[in-house]
């Protein structure tokens, strides 16, 4: 029978995606320590997920007002840490939990990505996952030293050569290219070692590389893409896919075409998964769930949505009455994230929304209240999502660090896992037989795509 995919969504800071959670009573506050991060690790192994995932961005949000003492002050998503370094930490913790991270392609070069998580790759056993992001936002522009960021498409352009490169040196080592014979004195074999020596448009690199290929073969790539130009980034390169579709029928068609756009670039769509998100939020009753839902939907302010709302859309709303229309020229103006941008304005009927349209349209800050109950209130509608072709998993977001974590694991795996909907045990040790992916070889994503063409 098929079996969903579950994956942890987590940031490497003070409070879980939603800036609000860090109020919890029961959240815990300790989140500067590694055994804070272990723990959610061993929750999440615990319930077979297939990996633990880290968001991240290279700035504190400060695009609201300019300024980031409200960022400071309110807690909003304003400690970020180096995830990479956190997952070791889990890892250290973990047998088989898949370990997967965001890198920007705007700010870091393909070497250094590749050989960082290459290494995370064969230190873990072959569990890595690279989320590839094109970063969104003047703040991070500015502590890596830019003015302001690359335009929208263009930086999806040099994405395409990112990714090339990462995968060309991750290609360099074949599998037998290490001998170490000791009594020969012979290391490895020079001709199985092969220089990139890349050259496009926008990058460069030449090689060697200088990690050997994992059990894997390489990290598993992830994307998250949800504009037009993103979604088509997604087709070509991802194996997981995150989304955030918004109900069931809505869900159906665009997994259906977007299942179509994997197979126009040649790849196989059964070898590309899909996870939505969403943030369940359960006990052992639908009325001990209710009351847990009460008190965190008491938690986010409207500052919340303000901040993040500027963060992502690369725009001061501070700059704005609360129900002043946006100008088609500021409209155009955003170069953050645009899938959400056209939302709001489909969402609302609207060519010119308002700030007020854009908080309710979004609901940046605040968690959808559409998942809460017990364990069978929570499978029944996981089970519905899966089962009519809108994914093939999820991504569970948080709202209590790492209680919700714990209820899921408690209340609802086991309920999945006596339906046949859910993994009992882990079928191998690496993140690809997690997914159910074939390992890796040399060139594998090179001959999909000659084929295509």
């Amino acid at each position: 029978m098929r079996q969903m995919h579950l994956i942890g969504f987590l940031q490497a800071q003070n409070c879980t995606i939603f800036a609000s959670s860090w109020r919890h009573p029961e959240s815990r506050v300790d989140f500067l320590t590694a055994d804070h991060f272990q723990e959610i690790a061993r929750i999440l192994e615990a319930g077979k997920f297939d990996l633990g995932f880290f968001d991240d961005r290279l700035s504190m949000p400060d695009r609201y007002g300019g300024d980031h003492h409200h960022t400071i002050e309110n807690g909003i998503r304003c400690v970020k840490m180096d995830p990479v370094v956190v997952l070791t930490m889990m890892g250290a913790a973990t047998k088989h939990l898949g370990l997967g991270s965001t890198a920007s392609t705007t700010y870091h070069e393909p070497f250094h990505i590749a050989r960082m998580f290459q290494t995370l790759d064969l230190m873990s056993g072959g569990r890595a996952a690279w989320n590839i992001v094109t970063s969104v936002n003047d703040g991070e522009a500015a502590n890596m030293g830019r003015d302001e960021t690359m335009e929208h498409d263009r930086r999806y352009d040099r994405a395409d050569e990112f990714v090339e490169v990462v995968l060309g040196h991750w290609d360099s080592w074949e599998d037998d290219a290490l001998i170490l014979d000791k009594a020969s004195g012979r290391f490895g074999d020079g001709n199985k070692v092969h220089r990139l020596d890349y050259k496009g448009r926008y990058l460069k690199s030449r090689g060697p590389f200088t990690v050997p290929r994992s059990p894997q073969g390489r990290p598993v790539l992830i994307q998250a893409g949800s504009s037009g130009r993103g979604k088509r980034f997604s087709a070509r390169w991802a194996e997981l896919v995150f989304v955030a579709y918004h109900d069931v029928e809505a869900g159906k068609r665009e997994y259906a075409a977007f299942k179509q756009m994997v197979a126009q670039e040649g790849r196989d769509p059964d070898q590309v998964k899909v996870a939505t998100l969403c943030n369940p939020i359960c006990a052992a009753t639908q009325a001990e769930a209710e009351d847990r839902a009460a008190l965190i939907e008491k938690l986010p302010l409207e500052i919340d949505s303000l901040s993040l709302l500027s963060e992502a859309l690369n725009f001061d709303f501070a700059s704005k009455g609360m129900d002043e229309p946006f100008t088609d020229a500021e409209m155009a103006s955003i170069q953050g994230m645009h899938a959400m941008r056209d939302r709001v304005v489909q969402a609302t009927g609207k060519k010119n929304p308002t700030v007020r349209d854009f908080i309710q349209a979004t609901g940046r800050g605040r968690p959808r209240m559409d998942m809460v109950g017990g364990p069978k209130e929570i499978a029944d509608k996981l089970e519905e999502w899966f089962t009519s072709g809108a994914c093939d998993g999820f991504v569970i977001a948080a709202t209590i660090m790492p209680g919700s974590y714990a209820d899921f694991v408690k209340y609802v795996v086991p309920e999945l896992q006596r339906r046949g909907l859910h993994r009992k045990e882990y079928a191998g040790t690496t993140l690809r037989d997690h997914l159910g992916l074939p390992r890796a070889v040399p060139g594998d994503w090179r001959a999909k795509r000659l084929a295509a063409e």
